[in-house]
């Protein structure tokens, strides 16, 4: 393949980041947005133009005589040479992973930008915020295209700053600014550990090429088990969960989730880019591009499955009794997105050639979709009643149709009801866990029932409870072409995108794998999602006060799940009361008290013995002269001394 258009998927968007960000305010805003979309546009064509080349042109780079698809380098220059051998390199690396996820990027990041021409019409900086999302859109795709694990470290890292600029886009407010901080401290912390997994790994096979890692993992697990032991864990175990930490960081899993629902502060299409579809599924997308080395290690697997499990737990739960339609979502989010963390971790070679890796990427395409379609909705929402929470609306289908039954589309995907595509992806993922453990599969089959209750909690608080009064003063309705188009399109890609047959495009070894229901799965998964819509039909349908007598009844849990079970609390207290008042405080006194004590001793007792012997640079000749008998007798004294 030609470079040419591999290269201007990455060239577009940060020459879009540049003129904005230069020349933006001399522009008009429409055509600051307008240039803005008109260059994402192109880029998705192009992105898309790659991606059906690679996985239909019959190229044998790209697949073999046996239908094998490989991986392959369109370009890979040095850049940096630690040691003759360990050079970090800067390349496009052309999969079927990075080739999925060139379409899941450029497609929603398009409509996104679409979407905003109409959710942030007269925004004070609006050149700004198109600048900061052709930034983030080029962060993620060199993320995602990385020939070499520090290659996708450092787009990682600008992925960071990027949704940090973003997240903070109103920062007038400082909710907005406590927010972005948050994120960006917190995925600091695990950032953290990725780099010294990352070093770890480098040091002991001498590469970072992903090619080279994961086209042999015995070798590249052998050679990291050469380096022995510490605390009990080989070294590849303590790299691969090292590395995983990153992903757990910009995927919000516990306990490091606690900047994404604070990150709601920003702007709705922003959730709906960075918190749906691209962001959040970069450390899914990390465990996938290293899975071949992942699936031969056991323990980071079962570390990877139960920190999604009981995360996927956790935000369900949460997501049930939060007000602010966003905040419901984001928890929705974390839920979703360890849902395929759980997937992957519970894939292995010998459980149908790896299901749990394929629908786990199946459910990031599908979800990216879908979740994206219900942010776009809540934006619409929030935009026409000017509220975040659903106890200012009510009674919303009657004015508001196509936010209405698009936004029911993306409720009855996420919850798991054929034939909307959540469902495909959902089954297989299910499936492959019952494979692995009968605990595993009866766990987050109780997940998936708690996705479905939440998600029609809000369908019909928002659009069937009774209309907020404030409608007679100003009736909503449903938003311009601009915002109303993308809701149009995701929900009939959420319809119609369970049907593609996807493991023929992406599977752990390259070779094509045939989708399969188990009916028994199938069926119970299809149960259990209907029992649970049918109990938030039951409560929340119509206005009563059942939902809350429960609420009442279970006062402490309903309470605890409103405030995430008080994880920012404990943040609070371990950073405020623990780390700020005892350690710090003690560091400081000891930097005062002992370091700067004896820094300051040395300097009064220098200070004292050159009072007392300042008589020797008196000026007087006769004094220098005595002096100078003195030493040259005592100097006489000391040879005489030594001779004898």
């Amino acid at each position: 393949m030609d470079m040419t258009l591999p290269l201007l998927i990455l060239v577009l968007p940060i020459t879009m980041f540049l003129i904005l960000g230069l020349c933006g305010m001399k522009m008009s805003h429409k055509l600051a947005g307008t240039l803005g979309t008109i260059g994402m546009g192109i880029t998705a064509i192009l992105a898309y133009t790659v991606a059906f080349t690679y996985f239909f042109s019959g190229n044998p780079d790209f697949v073999t005589a046996e239908g094998v698809r490989q991986q392959f380098e369109v370009f890979n220059y040095d850049w940096l040479a630690f040691t003759p051998t360990l050079i970090v390199q800067l390349g496009f690396l052309l999969d079927p992973i990075s080739a999925l996820m060139l379409v899941v990027i450029t497609t929603i990041s398009f409509f996104v930008h679409l979407y905003s021409l109409g959710y942030m019409h007269g925004e004070k900086g609006f050149q700004r915020y198109y600048a900061f999302l052709s930034l983030f859109t080029f962060s993620m795709l060199g993320l995602v295209v990385a020939t070499n694990i520090f290659q996708m470290y450092i787009f990682w890292e600008l992925v960071g700053v990027s949704s940090y600029l973003l997240i903070g886009f109103f920062y007038t407010l400082p909710s907005a600014v406590a927010a972005s901080k948050k994120a960006f401290i917190v995925t600091r912390f695990a950032d953290l550990g990725f780099l010294i997994g990352i070093l770890l790994l480098s040091f002991f096979t001498d590469t970072f090429n992903f090619v080279e890692l994961t086209s042999n993992p015995g070798t590249t697990i052998s050679t990291l088990s050469a380096g022995g032991t510490f605390m009990g864990c080989s070294v590849v175990t303590w790299a691969l969960c090292l590395i995983f930490m990153g992903g757990m960081g910009k995927s919000a899993m516990m306990p490091l989730h606690i900047w994404l629902p604070d990150a709601m502060e920003g702007p709705t299409p922003v959730s709906a880019l960075i918190h749906a579809a691209t962001m959040v599924v970069a450390g899914v997308y990390l465990i996938a591009r290293m899975f071949p080395v992942y699936c031969l290690d056991e323990a980071s697997m079962d570390f990877i499955v139960i920190i999604g499990a009981i995360t996927a737990f956790y935000a369900a739960v949460v997501a049930c009794a939060q007000i602010d339609i966003k905040r419901v979502l984001a928890f929705s989010t974390i839920s979703q997105i360890a849902f395929m963390m759980v997937s992957i971790g519970a894939a292995r070679p010998e459980l149908h050639e790896g299901l749990g890796y394929m629908s786990g990427m199946f459910h990031l395409f599908t979800h990216a979709m879908f979740k994206a379609l219900l942010f776009l909705g809540a934006g619409a929402l929030i935009h026409a009643v000017h509220s975040n929470n659903y106890t200012d609306m009510g009674g919303l289908r009657k004015y508001m149709p196509i936010t209405h039954w698009t936004f029911l589309i993306g409720c009855l995907a996420i919850a798991g009801i054929p034939p909307f595509s959540g469902f495909f992806s959902k089954d297989e993922m299910l499936t492959a866990m019952y494979d692995n453990s009968m605990f595993l599969g009866v766990w987050m089959t109780m997940v998936a029932g708690l996705t479905a209750f939440y998600m029609f909690r809000l369908y019909y608080m928002i659009f069937w409870w009774e209309e907020n009064p404030h409608y007679k003063d100003h009736k909503p309705h449903d938003s311009s072409w601009t915002m109303s188009l993308p809701l149009i399109i995701l929900a009939v890609v959420s319809c119609v995108s369970g049907f593609i047959p996807f493991g023929h495009f992406v599977t752990w070894n390259g070779e094509p794998y045939d989708i399969h229901l188990k009916m028994s799965v199938a069926i119970t998964s299809i149960v259990v999602a209907v029992v649970a819509i049918a109990l938030a039909t039951v409560l929340y349908r119509k206005k009563n006060d059942v939902p809350a007598k429960m609420a009442n009844s279970v006062k402490w849990l309903w309470t605890a799940a409103n405030r995430r079970f008080y994880w920012d609390e404990i943040y609070m207290f371990v950073t405020h009361k623990i780390i700020f008042n005892i350690i710090c405080k003690s560091i400081a006194w000891f930097d005062r008290h002992i370091i700067d004590g004896t820094m300051d001793m040395f300097a009064k007792v220098t200070q004292k013995v050159s009072y007392a012997i300042r008589g020797l640079q008196s000026g007087s000749i006769q004094t220098y002269v005595l002096w100078y008998f003195a030493g040259a007798i005592l100097l006489g004294l000391v040879v005489w001394m030594m001779v004898i």
